[in-house]
């Protein structure tokens, strides 16, 4: 996530600048083909390219709208994880509670169901950055951070790490973990019926978040939205230096560049932003997410080995 006010132009230049030479070169031959050679029938009429421009406008306003939607969907998701990961660790910590017996194994217990917690949000957070073919954009990144399901080791027994990594989905199996200690803990006595019910609420409500972040995960913006748009933006961009040249001559390469730029950026704020869950500069900022979730969990449970806040590199949060 950017958190930076100032954008950085290295970073906007370098998301945009294939496209960005394309249309400066273009302007350049348009204005040397019609003053150097006189060629005077490269005109376009003004009023074709400005409906163009008012219809692609509009276009972009859409699909950039429905784009901040499914971006602000997983950060309240996410928001949501750590409001309830908080209700988690105090209803292990209050709503368990020993009966005299076994209390070496209760300890254990409920140090295993925080922890573990702890385990499945990083573990989700890696499940949700894994690539997809479909989602492949062939841009190396400038800022990205490690995901690998080796972060989860501390928290979890080496026995429940070889068998998480076993299956297809480690988050999932690890909630089924969570669910079968609970169970452990009712048969031993430390929870009533009723207190079983809201902890197995609450442990439901993450299996809800994870489908939530899979279906956006999952489901891409509808194609056609990012399709067109990138090649009416290549058509509006093309002919934006035709229409301007009998009237502008030299000036029509710096003014069609400037209207280009406009429209290319749009471009890019909705395309950068449609798949919030991509290890990219404009995500939901996962790691940091995760990061305050262990802070809490361990706080509230007296744990003194806090985790160090990660800090912004270059005005982004990841």
């Amino acid at each position: 996530m950017i958190l930076s006010r100032n954008l950085s132009w290295k970073h906007i230049i370098y998301y945009t600048r294939f496209k960005l030479i394309y249309f400066i070169a273009l302007s350049i031959s348009v204005y040397v083909i019609h003053e150097l050679f006189d060629i005077r029938s490269l005109n376009i009429p003004f009023n074709a390219v400005a409906t163009l421009s008012t219809a692609l406008a509009i276009y972009l306003g859409f699909k950039n709208n429905y784009a901040y939607e499914r971006w602000w969907e997983a950060r309240k998701i996410w928001g949501l994880i750590v409001n309830y990961s908080r209700s988690w660790s105090r209803e292990v910590l209050t709503m368990i509670i020993p009966n005299g017996e076994n209390k070496a194994e209760f300890e254990r217990i409920q140090n295993r169901l925080l922890y573990r917690h702890i385990a499945f949000v990083n573990a989700l957070r890696v499940y949700l950055r894994e690539k997809h073919d479909y989602n492949e954009t062939n841009i190396k990144e400038i800022i990205e951070v490690r995901n690998r399901y080796g972060e989860i080791k501390k928290f979890i027994s080496e026995e429940e790490y070889a068998e998480t990594m076993s299956k297809k989905n480690p988050p999932n199996h690890l909630l089924k973990l969570q669910g079968d200690d609970l169970k452990t803990a009712f048969e031993n006595g430390w929870l009533s019926d009723f207190r079983f019910i809201k902890l197995s609420e609450t442990l439901t409500e993450f299996t809800n978040h994870q489908g939530m972040s899979e279906r956006i995960k999952n489901t891409p913006l509808p194609r056609p939205y990012s399709f067109f748009s990138r090649v009416f933006v290549t058509i509006h961009g093309t002919l934006i230096p035709f229409a301007f040249i009998e009237e502008l001559g030299w000036a029509n390469i710096p003014l069609s560049i400037i209207i280009n730029f406009v429209f290319l950026a749009l471009d890019y704020i909705g395309e950068r932003t449609e798949d919030p869950f991509e290890n990219r500069m404009d995500d939901t900022p996962l790691s940091a997410i995760s990061v305050t979730v262990e802070e809490n969990v361990k706080e509230m449970y007296g744990d003194i080995d806090l985790p160090r806040r990660p800090s912004m590199e270059m005005g982004v949060l990841m």
